[in-house]
């Protein structure tokens, strides 16, 4: 196995297990600023992705698809990391410490979500091809980058995907169960 793709796994088991962890810490446990230290953790995982990067590629390793998928991981942890914390958040608070259920959107409300959804992955997508360009200087060496090109169509279909699911939610909202009937 590659040994970026070693670290990728690594660092998303590692950002489920702080995620864990800290809403355990935070609910069963009732120790609340233990489970702030740990959910505050996760980020810590993205630096220890991007560094393992950074090092093999300025070893003289030359940039596999993998890389790309490292730096897609990268991105789509800084746009969507705090939502991916917050669903786990609502669902451990519901579960553990009696709080609301959590609530499903439909109509416009959900339709508005998507398109918050747009801008996450828009973010996600800039971070991803900035991190890219920022590997393809730091080695200066386009015949060890080349794999690294084949991500930015990828970011694209991602995007425009995104893009129509909003749109079609938009002109099409999802209606609520009891309105299906």
């Amino acid at each position: 196995m590659d040994l970026i793709l070693t670290v990728i796994i690594a660092c998303e088991i590692g950002f489920w297990i702080f995620v864990l962890l800290g809403l355990l810490a935070r609910y069963v446990l009732r120790r609340r600023r233990t489970g702030i230290v740990l959910l505050a953790m996760t980020p810590v995982v993205d630096l220890v992705l991007l560094t393992a990067v950074i090092i093999h590629l300025q070893a003289g390793g030359a940039a596999s698809f993998f890389h790309g998928l490292a730096a897609l991981y990268l991105g789509v942890s800084v746009a969507y990391g705090h939502k991916m914390v917050t669903w786990a958040d609502e669902r451990f608070a519901h579960r553990f410490a009696h709080g609301p259920a959590p609530v499903r959107r439909y109509g416009s409300d959900y339709a508005k979500g998507t398109w918050k959804d747009v801008a996450r992955t828009g973010i996600a997508v800039g971070i991803t091809a900035g991190i890219l360009w920022l590997l393809m200087n730091l080695v200066a060496d386009p015949s060890r980058t080349h794999a690294l090109h084949g991500i930015y169509p990828i970011l694209g279909i991602w995007f425009l995907i995104d893009l129509i699911w909003a749109i079609s939610y938009t002109l099409w909202p999802r209606r609520a169960p009891s309105a299906m009937t």
